[in-house]
């Protein structure tokens, strides 16, 4: 065989090899008007299929194992608990008035619900469907975060601009850190040593040190050519090395990269409009956007820090979770792990 001829067949091999690792990987999305999620092939990066859930469908989220999706049906009152290879409803939870984002506590089973029209973050165990506690919180809370060691929760609350934390142990609520205006998202370093709250209205991010509860830094975002009202940040996700956070910044279409050491702002993504939440694989090679009014998913490397491909979906996508290959833990957004 000639060198030329081994160099493509080795070549084919890799490419072949690379399919077949991504083709286990699937983006799950939630079309808010069209009350279903698509299935976006993390191989060929087209949706393979999509299947109806309740209504207004927001937050999701997968078991660690990957076999179970979570789903936030916010009009519904329901926490929709969906086989994902087939998307058969299996039950509703418990979740509580109106529930929007949620997280999965590390110990697989435990999920903090986000109820915005009742000012309560609803508990309820999985495995047993039942609730668990409801907790008094600040008014329209809506996002939603538990530690990496499980012993902390917290809620952020759109009205009263506070982030609420949570003695898991006790479920109860321990103390509030005000931030900027409109709270809506909320994310853990891979340490626990700091959470991350963006503010819609008030166009920051809150850095909070997670042992004292203060904030200790606050970031601002300017972009040429935007006015400072279309940089509303929203979904929040970092790299496990505690290297970058990204951060989706709504009417803007754009999306922040932030050194997550030094808080300076690296540089601005443009994604699709009206940009929502993010997810990043497993191997955070790749980040995942929504974008609620273009109706699809920017795909970005993230090495990069390019856009490579826009997939189109349902009608306002506003939630994504990646489905973990076996052996590997999940990422998502709208749910936080």
């Amino acid at each position: 065989m000639s060198r030329a001829a081994t160099l493509r067949l080795l070549l084919c091999a890799g490419l072949l090899g690379l399919a077949g690792s991504a083709a286990a990987e699937e983006i799950f999305v939630s079309n808010e008007r069209d009350n279903t999620v698509s299935v976006i092939d993390g191989a060929t990066l087209e949706v393979t299929r999509s299947f109806p859930v309740g209504r207004r469908p927001r937050g999701l989220t997968f078991s660690r194992d990957g076999r179970t999706l979570y789903v936030c049906a916010s009009d519904s009152d329901a926490v929709q608990v969906i086989d994902p290879d087939t998307g058969a409803l299996r039950h509703n939870l418990p979740s509580g008035e109106d529930p929007e984002q949620f997280a999965l506590a590390p110990d697989d089973r435990t999920l903090f619900i986000a109820n915005e029209e009742n000012a309560t973050t609803t508990v309820v165990d999985a495995q047993t469907r039942k609730v668990l506690a409801q907790i008094d919180v600040g008014i329209e809370p809506e996002g939603m975060a538990v530690s990496p060691d499980g012993k902390t929760a917290v809620t952020t609350s759109e009205t009263t601009n506070m982030v609420h934390w949570i003695d898991v142990p006790t479920l109860r609520a321990i103390d509030a850190t005000p931030v900027g205006q409109r709270p809506r998202a909320a994310a853990f370093s891979a340490d626990g040593r700091m959470l991350w709250a963006s503010s819609e209205i008030g166009g920051t991010v809150a850095v909070i040190d997670a042992a004292t509860r203060k904030v200790v830094e606050t970031i601002e975002f300017a972009v040429k050519g935007i006015a400072a009202d279309r940089l509303q940040p929203v979904g929040i996700t970092l790299t496990g090395d505690g290297r970058l956070a990204f951060v989706a910044l709504g009417p803007s279409d754009r999306v922040a990269v932030i050194d997550a050491k030094t808080y300076k702002v690296l540089n601005y993504i443009l994604v699709g409009r009206r940009v929502w939440q993010l997810a990043m694989t497993p191997d955070e090679t790749r980040l995942f956007t929504t974008n609620g009014v273009s109706g699809d998913v920017t795909v970005i490397d993230v090495a990069t820090q390019r856009p490579i491909r826009s997939v189109k979906v349902g009608r306002f996508p506003w939630g994504v979770a990646v489905r973990p290959a076996s052996g590997t833990s999940e990422r998502s957004a709208g749910a936080a792990p």
